[in-house]
């Protein structure tokens, strides 16, 4: 497999400590990732039965931490990629100089301590990165910061103490009196509501609809922006 070469050859070339796996189709994958937690995944986007779209939207119900590169000889299923939240996009044929950067990148990222926000209770002391938080609800004076893997951490205290510091991170707006959102796990916005990729229905309210929409709308322009600068990458 042409793939499986090119990481023997990044190994090598970069000395880089990695192993891999090989799946002939999307039903072997999904059947292994019941077992195996993967840092990133390669998936070509037409594969025999299930394509790489549907198995990665199906992947991102449980999983939202595992990076993914689609590998295609199309660039038409591009703003599709998006709203699986891909890192990357690559058009074939894969190369040495098309693949290594991303994967230069990627584990970089790997090796960088997360940005996070610092919480201190009267018990503990810990942290939350900001990538993972979907949303954070205030009700009956406590806090709570819904994450991306599906866990909630139950803080006391009021948004006022954290608003600030959320508000000047990219991507987090207040929708409701009691909600602050992170755009970036927003999968649809409709009018009194948003819901986030993990299914969780937020409150929009009507003074803020407005601005909640044009920024929402922004983001998703900016990130598709993105994708397409990646893509016309590939064609180079």
């Amino acid at each position: 497999m042409q793939i499986a070469s090119l990481l023997e050859s990044y190994r090598h070339d970069r000395k880089a400590e990695l192993s891999y796996a090989s799946f002939q189709s999307a039903t072997e994958l999904l059947a292994s990732l019941e077992k195996t937690d993967y840092d990133v995944l390669l998936l070509d986007v037409l594969m025999p039965g299930v394509n790489g779209v549907q198995a990665a939207r199906e992947i991102r119900e449980h999983n939202s931490r595992t990076e993914i590169v689609f590998l295609t000889s199309s660039p038409e299923y591009a703003v599709e990629s998006y709203s699986v939240r891909a890192h990357y996009y690559l058009l074939k044929p894969a190369s040495e100089e098309k693949l290594f950067p991303i994967l230069d990148r990627l584990l970089d990222e790997f090796k960088k301590p997360e940005d996070a926000l610092r919480i201190k209770t009267q018990s503990s002391v810990f942290s939350l990165p900001y990538s993972k938080i979907e949303c954070i609800e205030i009700s009956a004076k406590k806090l709570y910061f819904y994450l991306t893997d599906g866990s909630t951490r139950e803080v006391p205290g009021s948004l006022s103490e954290f608003e600030q510091a959320l508000l000047k991170r990219p991507g987090f707006i207040k929708v409701h009196r009691s909600y602050l959102v992170n755009l970036q796990w927003v999968q649809e916005l409709r009018q009194g509501e948003l819901v986030t990729a993990s299914g969780r229905c937020v409150p929009v309210s009507r003074t803020a609809y407005s601005q909640v929409r044009t920024a929402y709308t922004q983001y998703l322009f900016s990130e598709t922006d993105k994708l397409a600068q990646d893509i016309g990458g590939g064609f180079e």
